[in-house]
Formats: structure tokens, C-alpha cells, sequence
């Protein structure tokens, strides 16, 4: 449904532009994340991060497709390297939640722009984002949670690691 025919303030529109790269660099993190955990045969804690990371690609193509619909061009920028290390296994979980609690500003940005210039399309379209973002916060924080009570103990890290093998894929339910 191209051509809304609506004049996107560029500030907003930058930021959504800049966001979709952002979201691609999210994905790249989670799978960097995945490929951790491989090494240290946790293979649930791996699968969990993979659909991490594919959740991250969806949100950018959303974000994509919302610019598109308003003819406005998508232009991508590089994804830098996921620059991290890690010390235990508990630490791409404490990471993660700190990447999800900046993509949460970065949400939160975009929002106060498209208020401030009144673009209320633009915001109805991030609602779905804000709680989106609250869920991943939450998430992120009980998988942390659920990993100090079960992590250190290895029957506990290995049942923890086959639910997280478990988990499917949930395609977004945002509509365009």
C-alpha cells in the first residue's frame, strides 16, 4: 500500500533510517551471541539467541516496509561487528538485556520526535514497538533471573538450556 502521501518530518524519518540499522546490528549481536554459546555446547542457550536474532531482522524489515509504505527510500548503512566478549556464560544474557534497554531509547527517541511534530501515524506505528520493547526488557531480565537460580548448577543449566531449545519462532502480528 504504497503512497500514504504524508510529509514525514526527516528528523523522524533519520531516525527510523538509522533504526533499521540498528535492528540489523541487533540481529548480528544475537547471532554472535548464538555462535557463543555453540562454542560452549550449550546448544538451547544458541537456538534461543538464533531466534533472537531473527526476531531483530523482523523488526527492521517492519520498520522497512512502514518507510516504504510512506515512498520513502530505505538506505542501509554497513552493520558494524559485534564487538564483545565473553567472560562466563552468564554474560551475553546480562548483555543482551543491556542492548534491549538502548534499542528501548532508541524507540523512545523516535516516539518523542513523531509527537513532537504531531506525526501520529508515525507514532500509532511505534506503539507496537514500545511494548514490544517492554516484553524483550522483560524477557531478558527473567532468562537472567531464571539463570542465577539454575545456571550455576549443572542438572539446572542443562534443563534451562533444553527449554531454551524449545522456543519457536513468533512472527510479528504488526500490521502495515
Amino acid at each position: 500500500m504504497k503512497g500514504w502521501f504524508f510529509i514525514m518530518n526527516e528528523k523522524v524519518k533519520d531516525l527510523l533510517q538509522q533504526q533499521v540499522n540498528k535492528e540489523l546490528y541487533s540481529a548480528y549481536l544475537y547471532l554472535d551471541m548464538s555462535n557463543y554459546y555453540i562454542s560452549k555446547n550449550l546448544d538451547g542457550f544458541a537456538h534461543w539467541f538464533k531466534l533472537q536474532a531473527q526476531e531483530e531482522f523482523d523488526h527492521a524489515m517492519l520498520i522497512t516496509q512502514y518507510l516504504q509504505n510512506s515512498d520513502i527510500e530505505v538506505i542501509l548503512g554497513a552493520i558494524d561487528a559485534p564487538d564483545a566478549s565473553y567472560d562466563d556464560i552468564k554474560k551475553p544474557l546480562t548483555m543482551a538485556l543491556e542492548h534491549e534497554k538502548y534499542v528501548t531509547s532508541l524507540i523512545n527517541d523516535i516516539y518523542s520526535e513523531a509527537q513532537a511534530d504531531k506525526d501520529y501515524r508515525t507514532s500509532q506505528f511505534l506503539d507496537w514497538f514500545i511494548a514490544e520493547q517492554a516484553e524483550e526488557e522483560a524477557t531478558a531480565q527473567e532468562l537472567i533471573g531464571r539463570f542465577e537460580l539454575f545456571g550455576e548448577d549443572s542438572k539446572g543449566l542443562y534443563l534451562l538450556d533444553k527449554e531454551l531449545g524449545a522456543r519457536e519462532h513468533e512472527e510479528p502480528s504488526l500490521e502495515l
